[in-house]
């Protein structure tokens, strides 16, 4: 079976290009993680996820766990045999949707109680327990157990949180079960306070993980502060293991977080985006419901081969979203992902050509012009039906 590894094929300033070996195949970083919280990518099928390109998605430990259950998903095969993706998963540990019940749980240092959002039945996670039921539905790789503080929040409060994170890291690691092409990683906190950073990367990096992730930034700090922070944090992370920024972006944040040396993202922002109506592309974002799409017959992108910008035009789509059909999300959401993961090969085909700051530049630019005119529109409209 194949070790975990990641090895570096080419850096542009700070930015990376490698490849992360695991037991269910090779992902090519940077990369971007569909977010499939329940086993299921929404509004799309598997097949439909394969096809843009992405090459490993992530799922949650919280939802996975209230239902269907741990044990339900082993019995049927794992989460990879069940959502019908064999290639690797990523599974969140449950912290952060934890901490994001309010009053329906209680921390206490050794885990947390809680109520399901679902059915009030109350449930427990803790280091050891997160990283159990990780194992049980055969993550790829497994996230340590974290607590993730709201921003703002006193220096104090988040120097107390990342440090009983630390501890609860020692714990996950000290419970996770060792096995060829697996991995965990550690996750740095510490708000956007640059010597909570330090100590907390410091603090992972003498435990040892497979990988470290860079959590508690796109909580509401803004993009500049979230930048200020990479800039310090990245630099104390070992050169040799992929980087994982945790619930980050837009198309910016990625390209920002990638020139400061992060290999791996996630967001639902793209699938979420997809089911209002909000359409990412080379100029931008379109919101497809808007009275100027009812006759544009241009499709949402021309460079785009999805199924969404091949067979159909923008004005179908504003029909499906103002009819409330459910095509309209499917669509969108699948066009949003082939976006992404097309910035990312992009992204990465800079790297290697040793072109990151032009072509980044490039992408910054077209993005603030907006969306083309008719007579800049690279290719041909779709002819209007006679």
């Amino acid at each position: 079976m194949t070790a975990f590894n990641w090895r570096c094929e080419a850096v542009d300033g700070r930015a990376r290009a490698g490849v992360l070996e695991t037991a269910h195949g090779p992902v090519a970083t940077p990369t971007f993680m569909p977010v499939g919280t329940v086993g299921t990518v929404k509004a799309m099928t598997m097949d439909a996820v394969r096809s843009t390109g992405a090459g490993i998605v992530l799922g949650n430990t919280y939802h996975l766990m209230l239902r269907p259950g741990a044990e339900r998903v082993r019995a049927l095969g794992g989460l990879h045999r069940m959502m019908d993706w064999p290639g690797p998963i990523l599974t969140d540990s449950g912290g952060f949707q934890v901490m994001s019940l309010g009053a329906l749980r209680k921390l206490d240092q050794d885990g947390v109680t809680f109520q399901s959002h679902i059915d009030g039945s109350k449930h427990r996670l803790d280091p050891e327990r997160s990283t159990a039921i990780q194992y049980v539905l055969d993550a790829t790789i497994t996230m340590c157990f974290d607590e993730c503080p709201a921003l703002p929040a006193e220096a104090e409060a988040i120097a107390a949180s990342m440090r009983l994170s630390m501890r609860w890291a020692a714990r996950s690691r000290e419970a996770f079960v060792q096995r060829e092409g697996y991995g965990q990683f550690g996750i740095v906190q510490g708000g956007v306070e640059p010597e909570l950073r330090a100590e907390s990367a410091k603090a992972l990096c003498d435990i040892g993980f497979e990988g470290y992730a860079i959590g508690g930034l796109a909580v509401g700090e803004g993009q500049e502060l979230m930048f200020a922070t990479l800039d310090v944090t990245t630099p104390l992370l070992p050169g040799d293991k992929p980087r994982y920024l945790m619930g980050v972006g837009t198309p910016d944040d990625l390209l920002g977080g990638v020139e400061r040396g992060v290999d791996m993202f996630d967001c639902v922002m793209p699938t979420r985006a997809g089911r209002t109506a909000r359409a990412y592309n080379e100029r931008g974002t379109l919101n497809l419901r808007n009275a100027r799409f009812a006759t544009d017959a241009r499709p949402i992108s021309p460079d785009c081969d999805c199924l969404a910008c091949s067979r159909h035009s923008r004005a179908y789509l504003h029909h499906l979203f103002r009819a409330d059909e459910i095509l309209g999300p499917m669509l969108l959401t699948w066009h949003n992902l082939a976006y992404y993961q097309r910035m990312m090969r992009g992204l990465r085909a800079a790297i290697i050509a040793g072109d990151l700051a032009a072509h980044g530049a490039a992408l910054r630019a077209a993005w603030a012009q907006g969306d083309w005119t008719e007579d800049e529109w690279p290719q041909p409209s779709i002819p209007p039906v006679p």
